[in-house]
């Protein structure tokens, strides 16, 4: 045997009686552990139903863990008692809730009864079936329905809020009554709800209560605008007070979009009353 050989053969036995029996302990202790440890992470099963067993009335829950009380009975204190249904009343047949409902008619008072709904004469009851309402004609006044004493020109209103009756057209409130409204001549009643109940006829304008002709002069024509004098001057005459003056339109110049004044044509600018060539 040469001295390489000799050289090389105690070092591989070596390594393989040294190394072989170190690795396997520790992959067993690291598998060992994996599996305490989700063992350890795991929920205890059941643990509702181990500290608390269930009682009679009960049955297990349809998902998850522990046990609910069956239709008709309610928990008190760990233990499902039956549902206690008072008179005038009816069992819901549902796990939630009290359980139980008051008839059509009756109303509940506390937790333990179904009273009837006394419904006051002039009214009706709620299709609730747990309240009353009053009847047209009839207004709610504490516990009672008292009707409604319309007067002379007037008739029931269908409003939530406010008056609860309206006067006829020609009418207009004053306290309790139906007053006619006083309406001018050449005037007639409009529509609306607020402020003056009439207006004046063309050609007529408000003045003191009273409807007042337009006075027209000569060279215009009838505005019926809300504001101004009634009246506006034909193309070609300005207003002046109560007049329409003829306009002398100027050289140069040419009566404007509304034809009661003029201006200057284009390149002309007016100057002391003419219209001047712009240089």
């Amino acid at each position: 045997m040469d001295r390489k050989s000799q050289l090389r053969e105690p070092h591989g036995p070596h390594v393989i009686t040294a190394c072989a029996p170190a690795k396997t302990p520790t992959i067993i202790a690291l598998f060992v552990g994996s599996i305490l440890a989700v063992i350890l992470l795991l929920p205890p099963a059941f643990a509702q139903t181990g500290s608390q067993p269930m009682p009679e009335n009960a049955s297990a829950k349809s998902y998850g863990d522990g046990w609910e009380c069956d239709i008709g009975f309610r928990l008190n204190e760990n233990a499902c008692v039956a549902v206690i249904v008072p008179q005038n009343a009816y069992d819901t047949n549902r796990s939630y809730g009290s359980g139980w409902e008051c008839l059509h008619g009756f109303r509940r008072t506390d937790e333990t009864e179904c009273v009837a709904v006394e419904v006051p004469e002039g009214g009706y009851l709620d299709p609730s079936g747990e309240r009353w309402r009053c009847l047209r004609g009839y207004i709610k006044v504490d516990d009672t329905c008292q009707e409604i004493v319309l007067p002379a020109n007037a008739y029931l209103a269908d409003a939530s809020y406010g008056s609860s009756w309206t006067c006829e057209r020609g009418f207009e409130a004053t306290g309790d009554l139906c007053t006619a409204i006083a309406v001018p001549a050449n005037a007639y009643l409009n529509g609306s709800g607020y402020g003056q109940p009439w207006t004046c006829e063309r050609g007529f304008f408000e003045q003191a209560g009273l409807c007042e002709a337009v006075a027209i002069p000569a060279n215009a024509y009838f505005d019926d605008a809300s504001y101004g004098s009634g009246w506006k001057c034909d193309r070609g005459y300005a207003a002046s007070a109560e007049t329409c003056e003829f306009i002398n339109v100027p050289e140069n110049a040419h009566l404007d979009r509304q034809g009661n004044r003029w201006e200057c044509n284009k390149n002309f600018q007016k100057s002391k009353g003419l219209c001047v060539l712009n240089n």
